[in-house]
């Protein structure tokens, strides 16, 4: 049986629970600061999330949620939030990002670059697409905290309303050295 083009952007992956590592989480940081007074919702997170604890330990006022736990990113919201940050399955992505951008709050969301290959994130996005483009590929995790080894693609953080300007580049290790030492 032959997949439409629908049903192939609307799929749903078997490797979706790749866990974000602290370091690619501390380049996000510094933009957040500017979000400092307001609620950020996690919503592909459970509580040991790199996402959830580090900007709780950096001070941030944080709700997460995650499909294992009844909370259906396209049904469900939290009661208060204001900002998203996290890092979303990659299979569903223009959905996901449709969401966001319907949801009208600011969001800053890792995804692969290869996305950049494809009309949608501009058809999603038109004219504010933000990318906090990091130089070094995330080594993600699996669930059980193992390493998914070098991945064949480079991510960024795509952004709306988050980011002072349009693109912005940063190094992952230099942002462990900057961020680490508070």
């Amino acid at each position: 049986m032959t997949k439409n083009s629908g049903d192939i952007l609307y799929s749903k992956g078997n490797n979706d629970e790749c866990m974000t590592p602290p370091e690619a989480v501390y380049p996000i940081l510094e933009f957040a600061e500017g979000f400092r007074e307001k609620i950020i919702w996690c919503p592909f997170d459970k509580e040991n999330s790199e996402f959830v604890k580090i900007l709780q330990d950096k001070g941030f006022n944080v709700v997460y949620s995650h499909i294992e736990n009844g909370q259906d990113f396209y049904s469900y919201e939290p009661e208060q939030w204001d900002l998203i940050i996290s890092n979303p399955p990659f299979t569903n992505k223009r959905k996901i990002f449709e969401r966001c951008i319907a949801l009208g709050k600011p969001f800053a969301l890792i995804m692969t670059n290869v996305w950049l290959n494809d009309k949608a994130p501009f058809q999603v996005f038109g004219e504010d697409l933000q990318l906090l483009v990091l130089k070094d590929r995330i080594n993600f995790r699996k669930p059980d905290g193992t390493s998914m080894g070098r991945p064949s693609f480079a991510s960024s953080y795509y952004c709306k309303d988050f980011l002072p300007k349009q693109i912005i580049i940063r190094d992952l290790t230099k942002a462990i050295g900057e961020n680490n030492d508070d």
